[in-house]
């Protein structure tokens, strides 16, 4: 049986937003208590994660992040670390993921051809051949690399970002309640400080990319798309 996609909705209501009401409202003494709510808010991306390994044999994106952000903000608040070391936290997620963009250039398998020069969204075997036919397959290879560095960029952003929003944020101790009510805050605006921006560039590193095809092939914006895009279209 074909395992299902990830669901990106569930993924964040699991992983990101889940935790941060839990933080935010219910790690008081009141009602789970500092450590518990640590623990009750880790518990969902890590069941989540096993779920996705078990159950569709993988990990997706958000779901991953989720649970690395969560664990590592769940030991600098357990182990009552300096609060500055959550905006480091926060800042080297992102940056990471941007790095990563960069490296797997070096690759046989770089994320800019798996995210946006991929069989889902356009006819490769159309495209290839038409840049063979006007020797165009170099200029293809410089214009992945540009847009490899633009979607790296939107992480750079990301990273610098979240570092100033959480010195913002969160001011309290850690091992508080009210260090846990700022992280909530921090844990529900953080993922959009990561994903709109990395969106919006990815947007544009796909039009760069759609307009340097179809320049590069001489073919129509219609045709170089994958024949799914093009049934959905009808």
């Amino acid at each position: 049986m074909e395992n299902k996609k990830e669901q990106p909705l569930v993924s964040l209501l699991v992983s990101i937003i889940i935790p941060a009401v839990i933080l935010s409202k219910f790690s008081t003494e009141e009602y789970l208590g500092v450590i518990p709510g640590f623990l009750v808010a880790l518990s969902f991306p890590i069941v989540y994660a096993i779920y996705n390994l078990i159950v569709r044999k993988e990990t997706g994106f958000i779901a991953i992040l989720g649970f690395v952000s969560i664990f590592l903000t769940g030991i600098i608040g357990v182990f009552e670390f300096p609060t500055e070391w959550l905006a480091v936290k926060e800042a080297a997620v992102p940056l990471l993921i941007g790095i990563a963009v960069i490296v797997s250039l070096k690759t046989p398998y770089p994320l800019v051809k798996k995210l946006l020069f991929n069989e889902e969204l356009l006819d490769l075997k159309l495209i290839d051949k038409k840049l063979r036919e006007n020797d165009n397959l170099f200029e293809v290879d410089k214009m992945l690399v540009k847009s490899t560095f633009m979607i790296a960029g939107s992480f750079l952003l990301s990273a610098v970002l979240n570092f100033f929003l959480t010195k913002y944020i969160v001011v309290s101790p850690a091992g508080t309640a009210a260090f846990n009510e700022e992280l909530g805050t921090l844990t529900a605006l953080s993922y959009p400080v990561i994903a709109l921006p990395s969106t919006a560039v990815m947007f544009v590193a796909l039009y760069y990319i759609f307009k340097s095809i179809t320049k590069l092939t001489g073919l129509p914006f219609e045709d170089i798309l994958s024949d799914k895009l093009k049934e959905k279209s009808k």
